[in-house]
């Protein structure tokens, strides 16, 4: 029974390569959103992860229909606050879950048939995770980036504002100057403004691309700022110091959290061990006959 099933899975996989191989000289169409995440992705990703994405793009429509459309419209929102990592689209990423998802299914079975349980969840968790992985890792590392950039650019900002540059004019010149996530945000949100999308609404989106306590702070702030009149400049200077408070606040927090932990992770392994040692070395030391005392 186990032969079979590796024989199954062997031959699951040479008939995935093949299939791949074919897709891949053949010049299948994919579909749009598909397309331009290859063609963004394609010198970010491995050849590797392109093939995986071509091979499973024949079943993302079926994917996407299974997950739902408040499902997707959720995963969807989960991709723009990773920022895209690697060239990431919806279609993509389902594209992606069928693949892991029908490797992690086969290799479970496989496992199971061994007698290999613990094997079999862990293939099962990689079928169920993997694609979801990157867009995890990719809204931590993004927030983190946001989070320390933003208060330092609301201080260039302000400075730029208070010498008399209009607001819009002051974040395209000040995000020129900036690389990473948070630039990147501010462009997309100027573009949307210069389509013809009214200024609180492309700050709304801003918010909504962002999982960050910071950029909701920023734009509740600036449009609380707008309605009640105050000075631009103001507002700016006074959200970046309510963000350093804010930020030491959490480090402080995040202190106070450690130092439990710390002590646990040395009464349970840096004590028991230095205990070990020390009745070793003496036991050692004393130069006791233990052959006597037990009768041997």
């Amino acid at each position: 029974m186990v032969g079979l099933l590796l024989g199954l899975a062997m031959g699951a996989a040479v008939l995935g390569i093949v299939t791949a191989i074919r897709i891949l000289r053949a010049g299948t169409p994919l579909p749009p959103d598909l397309a331009v995440a290859l063609e963004i992705g394609s010198s970010r990703v491995s050849a590797g992860g392109s093939a995986v994405d071509r091979l499973g793009m024949r079943f993302a429509p079926l994917v996407l229909r299974l997950m739902g459309s408040r499902a997707v419209d959720r995963k969807r929102r989960r991709i723009d606050q990773a920022g895209n990592p690697g060239g990431l689209t919806l279609d993509r990423y389902a594209a992606r879950r069928a693949v892991y998802g029908a490797f992690g299914l086969l290799t479970t079975l496989v496992f199971v048939s061994a007698g290999q349980p613990v094997l079999a969840l862990f293939s099962l968790a990689f079928g169920a995770f993997a694609a979801d992985a990157a867009i995890w890792q990719g809204i931590r590392e993004r927030r983190d980036v946001i989070d320390r950039t933003l208060p330092d650019f609301l201080d260039v900002l302000a400075v730029v504002v208070a010498a008399g540059l209009g607001f819009r004019q002051a974040l395209d010149r000040v995000s020129g100057r900036y690389e990473g996530p948070w630039a990147d945000e501010i462009r997309i949100t100027l573009r949307q403004m210069d389509m013809g999308v009214p200024r609180r609404q492309a700050f709304d989106e801003l918010r909504r691309r962002n999982d960050s306590e910071p950029v909701n702070q920023f734009v509740s702030a600036l449009q609380q700022g707008e309605e009640l009149g105050a000075p631009i400049a103001d507002t700016l200077i006074q959200i970046a110091t309510d963000m350093r408070r804010t930020d030491a606040q959490n480090a402080r927090r995040r202190a106070a959290r450690a130092i439990p932990k710390a002590t646990m992770a040395t009464l349970v392994f840096m004590v028991p061990a230095t205990m070990i040692i020390i009745v070793t070395g003496m036991i050692l030391g004393s130069g006791t006959d233990f052959g006597a005392i037990l009768g041997d």
